[in-house]
């Protein structure tokens, strides 16, 4: 964990992947309890530290993640992310190359909660979610293409499913088509950038999570660092 803004309200962290988030089945300790103990321990906190979670990770996605460390700054940020004012930018690492280099994907998503997966179609179906998202090619290398994503909803595996629906899947996401799996288990997406109004302060937060210690995503370096 590598803490890349901290106040009195908010923490915002960058996430290795395999990390989760908040506690699941699996029993392992998340992101949420790793960060109180952070808490606990810098500032000399007696008793329980709060740390609000408003947003989530999958577990093999890496990048930027948003705490809260106050009950009013939560109740604010669950508002912000889920009418959509919080900018949203990821980096996607893909095998095939988008036939078009920009565009938005507007898709109606169903999740298979057994499956742990969400399928994409064009028009509407039943209990589907109207998913948006826009795209851009930023680098190509002998490989892979690196893609920028800005994400317009917040559904269930949007990205992985919508670039995999366009022909695009992400590189070690099985789940979603990819050849093979990555070595460590992680996919090739990475939330990148976040940027919105503080929710107390209302002063405008821009950070950037650094790409992942891996050969293939920091052969993108250059690429990204004006974006």
């Amino acid at each position: 964990m590598q803490v890349l803004y901290e106040d009195n309200h908010i923490i915002i962290v960058s996430k290795r992947a395999g990390e989760i988030v908040q506690g699941d089945k699996t029993g392992d300790v998340p992101l949420s309890d790793i960060v109180a103990a952070y808490l606990k321990e810098k500032y000399s906190k007696p008793g329980n530290v709060f740390v609000g979670v408003p947003h989530r990770l999958d577990r093999p996605v890496s990048g930027v993640v948003v705490l809260a460390k106050t009950s009013k700054a939560l109740s604010r940020l669950n508002d912000m992310f889920r009418v959509g004012s919080v900018d949203k930018r990821y980096l996607a690492i893909v095998k095939n190359k988008p036939e078009i280099p920009e565009g938005r994907l507007e898709n109606w998503l169903v999740r298979n909660e057994k499956q742990n997966r969400s399928y994409a179609y064009d028009k509407e179906v039943p209990n589907s979610k109207q998913a948006i998202l826009n795209y851009k090619l930023v680098a190509s290398s002998v490989n892979y293409h690196l893609l920028e994503v800005e994400l317009l909803t917040g559904r269930h595996h949007q990205i992985r499913c919508q670039l995999a629906k366009m022909g695009c899947p992400i590189k070690g996401d099985l789940k979603y088509g990819a050849e093979r799996s990555n070595p460590d288990g992680s996919i090739s997406l990475h939330a990148f950038h976040v940027t919105f109004e503080h929710p107390v302060s209302h002063e405008m937060i821009d950070v950037k999570a650094p790409l992942p210690d891996d050969p293939l995503w920091q052969s993108f370096k250059d690429k990204v660092e004006n974006l």
